[in-house]
């Protein structure tokens, strides 16, 4: 009987964020994986596998699931990770870890901050494209917007699964969507989407609102979404924005915050996404 801990990732001023189950993985199916997030409640799981030291580093492999299958990446998922890793091995210092998914190996940090955690990791590069028309109307129409709400510079970005990046005309115009969960799923899965992240223009000091909507993996609205927040974080840095803090949740009664910042080294664009975690709770299975 596994023990699952519970982390709110992505936390707001010390409340809200993301309900996600972390546990250290064992010999279950996929389909035991995927009852976990609905026994417990939570829209992810993530599952925890230790390897070996790595750079003079614990090291990890991480598999994330909603309870409609396996994901690529999870970017709340990895902070909760992260929560929990440090909670257990970190003490009362910094903790560093490297992390692996089936695609790719990556560092992950975390640091006490009060009572709670903030963690942070690399999201990896993000390859930004045009939305497209067909897509855009597609996707837009489905959300109930009109065509004088969306913004300029609508993008698909992909940090593993492609997403849109819509931009709205302000805050009201996002808090105000109505999906039509059916329509947007079969709009995303004809073009090939993992959602929809509309968001509203970051203000001087980099701060924004955005609604992600994945009912095509099970999520009809997600209270944090990391990734999605890293991809705007590349797309934002061609406007000259380099730091970012997103504001999600609120609609669902979970104010959470993800922030990212962008610094340019040899190899490009580098990215750190993250935000503040607490455990909440520990459940025997």
């Amino acid at each position: 009987m596994p023990e699952v801990t519970v982390v709110d990732a992505c936390r707001r001023d010390g409340a809200g964020g993301s309900p996600t189950a972390v546990v250290d993985d064992a010999p279950f199916t996929d389909e035991e994986r995927c009852c976990i997030p609905t026994e417990l409640g939570t829209s992810h799981a993530v599952f925890l596998r230790a390897t070996r030291i790595e750079r003079r580093r614990p090291a990890y492999t991480l598999r994330f699931f909603t309870a409609h299958g396996e994901l690529p990446a999870c970017g709340h998922g990895t902070v909760a990770a992260l929560a929990v890793l440090a909670e257990r091995e970190g003490g009362d210092q910094d903790y560093r870890a490297v992390l692996r998914t089936a695609h790719r190996r990556f560092d992950g940090r975390a640091s006490r901050n009060g009572d709670g955690l903030t963690a942070s990791f690399d999201p990896g590069p993000v390859s930004l494209r045009s939305a497209g028309g067909p897509e855009l109307r597609a996707v837009a129409s489905s959300l109930g917007l009109t065509k004088d709400a969306v913004g300029d510079y609508a993008c698909v970005a992909s940090n593993g699964r492609p997403r849109l990046l819509l931009p709205l005309r302000s805050r009201a115009a996002l808090a105000e969507l109505a999906p039509d969960s059916t329509l947007l799923r079969a709009a995303c899965d004809r073009y090939g989407l993992l959602g929809c992240y509309a968001y509203s223009p970051p203000n001087r000091h980099g701060r924004a609102a955005a609604r992600m909507f994945a009912p095509s993996i099970g999520v009809p609205e997600d209270i944090a979404n990391a990734n999605s927040t890293a991809c705007l974080a590349a797309h934002a840095a061609g406007f000259g924005t380099y730091r970012l803090a997103v504001d999600m949740g609120d609609h669902l009664g979970s104010p959470s915050t993800v922030t990212a910042t962008v610094h340019r080294d040899r190899t490009g664009h580098r990215i750190r996404v993250g935000g503040q975690a607490a455990i909440v709770r520990k459940v025997m299975r």
